[in-house]
């Protein structure tokens, strides 16, 4: 099998820098869905159910735009094509979304626009992120792997820093940060618009310098015979005979996107309460009284913007934590340190009333994303080889895809069982719930079998 020559590191930035325009649309939604949802009048109890449509649709398209990647050639490229319509539909979509409750809509009626503005957004999200991992599989040798994807770590929290900051910066220079009720603010609007704008021209940049390679200089590098293009396979045949390593990384990845989808859908309601002393006002669900935070409130919109910078603060650790974990020799022990560093980030959250004290258990939290948006995919597609390598990395999505599923789907009753009459806002148990899953992550990477 004929090998793939070493990139300089212009072209392995090149191959990756979309990724950075993808990755601000993705943090703007990651910040600011549960936000936008309460502020248009969401039940908090209920606020995780909205999160299942963004995975549903990753674990659908993924592998989909993966298989279908694989059997594709165009003059622009295999994935390309796929990233520049991925691109293209979520730059719409972020145009109306936030916009949800400014059409004069009644408040069922402005959920559902939400909600199906959220399934189109995250569908093409996810076609367009998709392709940067398998560019990466396709084009760059084991070698250079582990450098390739530090990289798209570095740009992805790039992107989400950008993303992350929008809301507070607008605010800060006198865009309004409050609204009439089931408005979304002026600050929120404007960062979903720069953020479409940056996703167009980031696509544009990767789609005019990433020339992939042509079918035949493929088949050469991927050791795919004409036999092998004549055969006829299924997903489910696939999956059958993925390495075992797609199973051991995906375990761990159950525990680590669990945990994560508990930060993003209930940060929210822990900083507005526990920082921000959010005031609260009593509601009427199903005939029964509660008391609930006001999103309506100039404290509650605060913390949103707080919470952005926090994740922000979570993107620098993550930077900071990328460039380390090159440097530790044993690949296995740096993702052990990592999830448990992200572990005790979560679990501080419980103890911590100070806003600025807050940065250090965000900063924790990053080691654990850096390491899970790097490591995975080097290890995987280390495992990998043949012409399939769009469809496994697809399928590898469900286990993103499926614990944020699982997550959202039971964090309603788990919620619940945390709350009390005095007790407004249980959202921070949740995410000491997210530290003990990554602690539990940690401990499954032992059982990684990873090609040296």
């Amino acid at each position: 099998m004929k090998k793939i020559p070493d990139l300089g590191f212009w072209k392995l930035w090149n191959i990756s820098f979309g990724f950075f325009g993808v990755q601000i649309a993705y943090a703007l939604q990651s910040a600011n869905i549960s936000r936008i949802f309460s502020t248009l009048g969401a039940d908090p109890h209920s606020l995780s159910y909205f999160w299942i449509l963004p995975p549903l649709a990753g674990i659908i398209v993924q592998p989909v735009i993966g298989a279908l990647s694989d059997r594709t050639w165009t003059r622009f490229g295999r994935r390309i094509p796929y990233l520049f319509i991925g691109a293209l539909v979520a730059v719409c979509v972020m145009c109306l979304l936030p916009n949800a409750g400014s059409f004069g809509m009644t408040v069922s009626a402005a959920m559902v626009f939400g909600l199906i503005s959220l399934m189109f957004l995250d569908t093409s999200i996810n076609m367009a992120m998709q392709p940067f991992k398998m560019m990466v599989g396709d084009m760059v040798n084991e070698k250079q792997k582990g450098l390739a994807y530090s990289i798209q770590s570095f740009l992805c929290n790039a992107g989400s820093l950008a993303g992350y900051l929008f809301p507070f910066i607008f605010a800060a220079i006198g865009i309004s940060n409050i609204a009439p009720k089931g408005v979304i603010p002026d600050s929120v609007i404007y960062s979903f618009y720069i953020g479409a704008l940056i996703l167009i021209l980031c696509v544009i940049y990767t789609s005019a310098k990433v020339k992939e390679f042509p079918p035949e200089e493929y088949a050469a590098y991927h050791g795919i015979t004409h036999e092998d293009k004549k055969e006829k396979t299924t997903m489910l045949k696939l999956l059958v005979k993925a390495p075992k390593a797609f199973w051991t990384v995906g375990l761990v990845q159950f525990f680590c996107w669990a945990a994560f989808m508990f930060m993003w859908t209930y940060t929210n309601g822990t900083v507005a309460l526990n920082v921000f002393d959010t005031p609260v006002i009593e509601t009427m669900t199903n005939g029964v009284s509660r008391m609930v935070l006001d999103t309506q409130s100039v404290q509650y919109q605060t913390a949103g913007d707080w919470v952005g910078i926090l994740f922000a603060v979570q993107a620098i650790g993550s930077v900071i934590w990328a460039t380390v974990i090159p440097m530790i020799q044993n690949r296995k022990f740096a993702y052990i340190l990592s999830l448990v560093l992200g572990g005790i980030g979560f679990i501080s959250i419980f103890f911590i009333h100070n806003q600025y004290v807050l940065f250090a258990s965000f900063v924790l939290i990053g080691c654990a994303w850096a390491a899970m948006l790097a490591l995975p995919f080097t290890i995987l597609t280390n495992a990998l080889t043949g012409g399939h390598m769009g469809t496994y990395l697809g399928l590898f999505n469900g286990t993103i895809c499926v614990p944020q599923i699982v997550a959202a789907s039971l964090g309603g009753m788990i919620l619940k069982m945390f709350t009390s009459p005095d007790n407004v806002a249980p959202e921070v148990n949740m995410l000491v719930l997210a530290g003990v899953f990554l602690m539990i992550g940690a401990g499954c990477v032992s059982i990684i079998k990873e090609k040296e």
